[in-house]
């Protein structure tokens, strides 16, 4: 079997087809899948569907994109939540230069609450990172997230900056752009990390794979991620499977 370790089937895009999405899937050998929510109404969903099925966990935090509009009731709730048997996991958090809509002050200081809630809760820390790498590992390590540890979802810096990353006790996930034919970073980054801190994902329905590149992404397709990565690597496919699951299992602390 192989753990899709961030997945978004809460979001709108798999409001008709979800439960066949789930099925497609287990028919692929990909379970569990880790459902993240962002934001008020995608928390809600990754609660509901992870509740619904015994194979389903979620991942909870607030966006940085959306910072702004987060509130001290919505922090409570996220600490609350950490402790909801079905949550494994507080993200994605960190930060996002891209957008404009919320200022960097606020999205630092958002950043830093939620790594502190982490930390009072015990829990694993999902990181996003967009064109903020040296802000991000600069809050990680003054706010001591070490102590809990977590992952670089959908990893996209520079192998040279690999040993920090594993100095602060995360792992590297890596999903659909390590199989883009020009993507030489992530290809890079593959065959470097350490096998004992390797996650797969696929972030879907975002960042899909080849073949089905322009096409809407689902967990089945998680498979095409690893294969690649075990190309890259020169090693078995099954070897892989067997390492990332063994990863995720621990990290995230699944049955």
């Amino acid at each position: 079997m192989l753990i899709d370790t961030h997945t978004h089937i809460n979001a709108e895009q798999f409001n008709e087809d979800v439960e066949e999405t789930i099925e497609r899937a287990r028919e692929a050998g990909v379970s569990p899948l880790l459902v993240v929510g962002f934001d008020t109404p995608t928390i809600d969903r990754a609660i509901e569907l992870a509740e619904a099925h015994e194979d389903i966990y979620a991942i909870v935090g607030w966006h940085p994109v959306d910072a702004i509009d987060c509130t001290d009731a919505d922090l409570e709730r996220i600490e609350t939540l950490m402790s909801h048997p079905k949550v494994m996991a507080l993200g994605e958090i960190g930060l996002d230069y891209h957008w404009d809509k919320s200022p960097k002050d606020v999205q630092q200081r958002l950043f830093r609450q939620q790594i502190a809630i982490a930390k009072r809760t015990n829990m694993p820390i999902v990181i996003h990172n967009r064109e903020a790498t040296a802000d991000v590992l600069d809050i990680l390590e003054e706010e001591h997230a070490e102590e809990v540890g977590g992952v670089f979802h959908s990893y996209s810096m520079s192998v040279e900056l690999l040993p920090r990353c594993l100095d602060l006790n995360f792992y590297i996930s890596l999903g659909g752009p390590v199989t883009f034919k020009n993507a030489k970073v992530p290809k890079q980054v593959a065959q470097e990390v350490p096998l004992d801190r390797l996650l797969v994902e696929t972030d879907c329905p975002y960042l899909t794979p080849t073949p089905f590149r322009g096409k809407r992404n689902e967990p089945a397709y998680v498979k095409y991620v690893a294969e690649e990565i075990a190309s890259l690597r020169d090693m078995p496919y099954e070897e892989l499977e067997e390492a990332t699951t063994a990863n995720a299992k621990k990290l995230f602390r699944l049955p």
